[in-house]
């Protein structure tokens, strides 16, 4: 097992500052090189202090933030053009950095693909998709697959 210091949210893992026990093989190849983790030294413990302190900071300012684009994303509908087949099938399946794009062409903010959890999309038609804004704010929100034309 190797010992790493998570340097941005991993979903199932823990969130920045956390000091985790993963496999060495998830480490090394994954963790490390994508940056989300660093290799846990005892010199990394003053590192693990500054990332918990800036994540404190950022959840205090940011709850009030969640809870307003919470209301923006659950007022309205997002619509998302595939291109699709005669029967209304889409070619692939709608995927999350689909949803945080258009969330972001309909002018209600900057999502995190990560933080979107999307259903199985295969054909036109509405959807509900989940979007992790905060600790204990999670937006549901309505998706509008339309066929491109």
């Amino acid at each position: 097992m190797a010992k790493v210091i998570l340097t941005n949210e991993v979903q199932g893992l823990g969130s920045a500052g956390d000091v985790v026990d993963v496999k060495n093989g998830y480490a090394r190849n994954y963790l490390v090189p994508q940056g989300y983790a660093v290799h846990w030294t005892r010199g990394g413990e003053a590192q693990v202090a500054q990332l918990r302190a800036a994540r404190d900071a950022r959840a205090l300012a940011s709850a009030e933030d969640a809870q307003a684009l919470k209301a923006k994303l659950q007022e309205g509908k997002i619509r998302l053009f595939a291109k699709t087949g005669a029967e209304g099938r889409l070619f692939g399946s709608v995927k999350p950095a689909a949803v945080a794009a258009a969330v972001s062409e309909a002018g209600l903010g900057e999502i995190d693909k990560r933080k979107i959890t999307v259903p199985t999309i295969k054909s036109t038609g509405e959807y509900e998709a989940v979007v992790h804004l905060h600790e204990g704010v999670d937006a549901k929100v309505t998706l509008q697959v339309i066929a491109q034309r």
